[in-house]
Parts: C-alpha cells; sequence; structure tokens
C-alpha cells in the first residue's frame, strides 16, 4: 500500500483545512518545494499535492509552486484541484505529474474524463469527495444528489488509475480514517480506492494496510504529518511490511 504524504496549497503556501473549509486553513509552510523534500527524505516516493484555489476557481491558481514541488521531488507527484480541461491536463503531464485527479469534472463531464483516460493510461485518478454518502464538487462547496458509489461505478471501464475517496467530514479533522466506508467502496468496484480524510495516526495505516487486498491502493495523510502525530517513515514502513 502507497502512503501519501500531502502537500495542499492555498496562496503559495502549505495548509491543512478543516472539513474542506477554506475559512479554516491552517498555514504548515511557506516552502512547497522544501516539504516536498522533507517527505522524500523521511522515504516518500509519492506525494499528493492539491491546489485549493484552484478547486474553487477551476484553474490552476499556485501553478509556481506545483512546479517547484515537481522539480524538487524526485518520486512521483499526484496533482489535483480544479483541473477541467483537455489543454490543463496536458500542460501538468507536460510538466512532469504522474497522475492527474479529477472530481467536479467526473461528476459533471464523465465523458472528458473517461476521454483523458484513454489518452493518458494510467495516469488519471477519479476523486469521490462525499459528504454524508454524497458525492461533493466546486472545492467541496456543492453537494450533489448522486451517491459516491455510482460515481465511482461509472469509470470502473474507463482505464482510470484509481478511485481517491474521501470523507469530507473527517478531513483534516484528525478522527481517523473512514476505514469501513472506504473498504466498502472498495468491494463494490472494480478499481483501486485510495483512502483519505481523518488520519490521525500508525493504527489507520495498518488497518487500510490491511485491507489492501481488498483493492486498497493507498492513503493520504497531511495534518497528521504535520502536526507531529505520525511518522511519515514509520507510516511507510508499517504499509510496505502489512
Amino acid at each position: 500500500m502507497i502512503v501519501f504524504p500531502a502537500i495542499d496549497l492555498k496562496s503559495g503556501q502549505v495548509v491543512r483545512l478543516a472539513e474542506g473549509d477554506m475559512a479554516r486553513a491552517t498555514v504548515y509552510g511557506e516552502d512547497p518545494a522544501a516539504q516536498a523534500l522533507l517527505f522524500a527524505a523521511a522515504g516518500a516516493e509519492h506525494l499528493h499535492v492539491v491546489d485549493l484555489d484552484g478547486s474553487f476557481a477551476g484553474r490552476a491558481e499556485n501553478r509556481e509552486a506545483v512546479e517547484a514541488i515537481v522539480a524538487a521531488f524526485p518520486g512521483h507527484v499526484q496533482l489535483g484541484g480544479g483541473i477541467r480541461t483537455a489543454i490543463a491536463v496536458d500542460g501538468w503531464f507536460d510538466l512532469g505529474v504522474a497522475r492527474v485527479v479529477m472530481g467536479t469534472a467526473a461528476l459533471k463531464d464523465p465523458d472528458f474524463v473517461k476521454d483523458m483516460a484513454r489518452a493518458y493510461p494510467g495516469g488519471i485518478v477519479v476523486a469521490v469527495d462525499a459528504k454524508d454518502g454524497m458525492v461533493a464538487t466546486q472545492g467541496w462547496a456543492e453537494v450533489s444528489d448522486v451517491p459516491a458509489a455510482d460515481l465511482a461505478r461509472r469509470f470502473e471501464d474507463a482505464g482510470v488509475a484509481a478511485i481517491l475517496f474521501t470523507d469530507i467530514g473527517r478531513d483534516g479533522m484528525l478522527k481517523g480514517c473512514n476505514i469501513d466506508a472506504t473498504v466498502e467502496l472498495a468491494h463494490r468496484v472494480d478499481l483501486p480506492v485510495i483512502a483519505s480524510g481523518g488520519v490521525k495516526g500508525l493504527d489507520d495505516i495498518r488497518m487500510l494496510a490491511l485491507q489492501a487486498s481488498a483493492g486498497i491502493e493507498g492513503v493520504i495523510t497531511g495534518r497528521a504529518l504535520f502536526e507531529g502525530r505520525l511518522d511519515l517513515a514509520a507510516a511507510i514502513a508499517m504499509a510496505r511490511r502489512a
């Protein structure tokens, strides 16, 4: 199982939000590239980056910071946030991003996302961000009437790399990952699932890693790392052992 340390970008800074609320942002650093190097030094080979401003604007708002991260980080960078056009997708892959995460576009223009998955085999991740089981879009500002599993199943034969499942109610709250919902989704779709939202410590990593055979590809963690509740090197080692 892959452990993805997260770098969320707001106005060029490294932040974490509480329940996806931009008004509840905690700043953890001014240098995103330096943070990426710290994660690499701890053994991370994969990194999850989100342009939070871009999620709301529908276009890249932290491009300079993303470029610096990609240039600095020696591993694979997975990027999401406001990526809703072919030009944007092409541009990020040309820059060196390994995988692009698409959420709002997956709900509102699934054919476009499927086209991108065919153009970039193994390069597109579909974000299924759920609040009370329903998909949220536009930087989580809008909640749809589409159940999370229904959205995920639409992309089973599309060639996407994985489903990134986030329980918004737990994101950035250190309440513990919603392991039951994540595993249930993995059982219901024929795609790898990446868990996100609420990781608070090593036990979350262990429990998810034990479910890797059910289709759990990885887990994203941010606040727990920044607040010293989770040691990244220990989490990576735990995931590999399990």
